[in-house]
């Protein structure tokens, strides 16, 4: 396919987005099916068009004055993607698929290239207007700059399995896909997103992926689970275990010793977890399914460490899931909460005198984050904030970056906010919740 044909299919795809309010991954499925003779680069051209014109909706409607998928789609191959308006010109002329020339109007706009400069602080942010206020209160003058970086596409980050690998040895396997060490994590390998059409590499067909060397985890995920502090010989529960990232994660922190108790309410969520601690080596992993019966009434008051990964409207997500960040409904923001509060309940009645309960979103939205952990120290008075930012520094290394300290009114100890503009991960919330002794 040429870039007229591609750019045909882009909007094509978003139309279908627009009509039927499903997820693109789905749109873009059908969409590969409907167009057969399309080869593997096209569709993943196809799938880069639509993501990156996802990704910056807001911006990119304020530029065109328009929100119409054909508006939005030219706009990110002229802004986006650097090929200019000559460029969006010789790719309309040169396929038959394409779609219809310019007009008067979109010429001057993509000519001029600037927002308004009375653009609304959300489009300009690429933010949901109905959450910017929530968003300024978590970030303020930063606002911009953040929504930014969530709106940036992501790189492909891995965890390296300790329990097989090392660092060296994967960063070797994967040398060339052109693969380096994540910032911060001492276990992360990142490898780097490309640029308009590029395909990114399946690191999945790997066989160092297939030996167990490595799991696919975004460094922020990676670094949640750190700030655990869980250690060989621990038990531990994971609440919100789902596919078992974190639990992984856990196994190889614990050097499969101790105990870990995967859980999860829907046992649909568990997806493939058995292949991936069978490929993972781990052996200290219990998976609890959930019944009418209390399946974990026989852990409470025992726990090391409960990681409360909780459900969440995924907003630090957004680079990876644009399609979602403008699907979100104040009424989904309301049952996430409500499921939080329940789950935060829960854990608490698991951990031991002395033991500590790790709460974790990959939200940025304070009514997810620092509301529900206000929440819960305040219904659970045995329970207190501890020092998150000090648990940064001894996973990392280094002290807390700028920006992503996170400090409760009335409370001690810290939590921490991650961000695609202050730590280049995805948004990742953990705060460290210990009982008294």
């Amino acid at each position: 396919m040429k870039d007229g044909g591609r750019l045909a299919a882009a909007i094509e795809v978003l139309e279908d987005v627009e009509r039927t309010r499903r997820p693109v991954q789905d749109a873009l499925k059908d969409w590969g099916l409907a167009h057969r003779f399309a080869g593997s680069r096209d569709r993943s051209a196809v799938g880069n068009l639509v993501f990156d014109t996802l990704r910056r909706r807001g911006s990119l409607a304020a530029l065109m004055g328009s929100d119409s998928p054909r508006a939005l789609t030219l706009a990110c191959y002229v802004r986006l993607w650097g090929r200019g308006v000559s460029g969006l010109d010789a790719a309309l002329a040169d396929d038959r698929h394409a779609p219809a020339p310019l007009t008067d109007d979109e010429r001057a706009r993509l000519q001029d290239g600037d927002i308004p400069a009375d653009a609304p602080r959300w489009m300009r942010a690429d933010v949901p207007d109905w959450l910017e206020g929530s968003l300024a209160r978590a970030f303020g003058d930063r606002l911009e700059a953040e929504g930014d970086g969530l709106a940036g596409r992501p790189d492909i980050d891995l965890r390296v399995n300790t329990l097989k690998s090392d660092r060296a040895t994967v960063l070797k396997a994967l040398e060339p896909l052109g693969a380096e060490p994540c910032r911060w994590s001492p276990v992360g390998v990142r490898i780097a997103a490309g640029a308009a059409d590029d395909k990114p590499p399946h690191v999945a067909s790997e066989l160092s992926y297939k030996k167990g060397w490595f799991e696919i985890q975004d460094e922020g995920s990676q670094i949640a689970a750190l700030l655990s502090l869980a250690h060989a010989g621990e038990q531990a529960v994971d609440l919100c275990a789902g596919a078992g990232g974190k639990a992984l994660a856990l196994a190889a922190a614990m050097e499969n010793r101790g105990q870990i108790y995967a859980y999860d309410s829907d046992k649909r969520r568990f997806g493939d977890i058995l292949d991936r601690i069978s490929r993972s080596g781990a052996h200290n992993i219990q998976i609890r399914e959930p019944r009418k019966t209390d399946v974990l009434g026989d852990l409470a008051d025992r726990m090391d460490l409960v990681l409360v990964d909780a459900p969440c409207t995924g907003s630090g997500t957004w680079r990876r899931r644009p399609d979602a960040k403008w699907r979100l409904a104040p009424g989904a923001l309301d049952t996430r909460r409500q499921e939080q509060a329940h789950v935060l309940a829960e854990a608490a009645r698991l951990v031991r005198p002395g033991g500590r309960l790790l709460y974790v979103t990959c939200s940025i939205l304070p009514e997810e984050n620092e509301d529900q952990v206000a929440a819960f120290l305040n219904a659970q008075p045995d329970f207190r904030l501890g020092d998150t930012a000090a648990a940064w520094t001894k996973v990392t290394g280094e002290p807390a970056v700028p920006g992503t300290v996170v400090t409760l009114e009335g409370q001690g100890g810290s939590a921490v906010r991650l961000t695609p503009a202050t730590t280049g991960t995805d948004g990742f919330f953990s705060a460290i919740l210990e009982r008294a002794a």
